[in-house]
């Protein structure tokens, strides 16, 4: 198994965990969402609280040029964490949320 496939099989696992954490109040559910093949990987929420409607993505990464590219990271804790702890180097992980002149100060890639 390559790389890429390495970290998609791990950035699926990491979120199709979060998926199946319930909300604490309201009909919301969770989904994880992988286009393994654009190497796409979207964690988002669909329901209702109350009469107001939810829909959302809260967390989106991609695999681009074999690097982790966060784009969206709404987790709690933060999915980076996540991906570090289970062996990934910062090196392989870029904060896409950060403007490119920021990143360089993250400790992470910057592209």
């Amino acid at each position: 198994m390559d790389r890429v496939d390495e970290y998609a099989k791990l950035i699926r696992e990491i979120l199709e965990g979060h998926a199946k954490i319930g909300y604490s109040h309201g009909d919301i559910q969770s989904y994880a969402i992988a286009d393994s093949h654009q190497t796409h990987f979207l964690l988002i929420i669909v329901g209702w609280d109350g009469e107001r409607r939810v829909h959302g993505c809260i967390t989106h990464v991609q695999i681009i040029d074999g690097k982790i590219w966060i784009q969206r990271d709404g987790i709690a804790d933060g999915i980076t964490d996540e991906l570090v702890e289970a062996g990934v180097p910062k090196s392989d992980i870029v904060l896409g949320f950060h403007p490119p002149d920021v990143r360089p100060h993250t400790g992470y890639a910057i592209s």
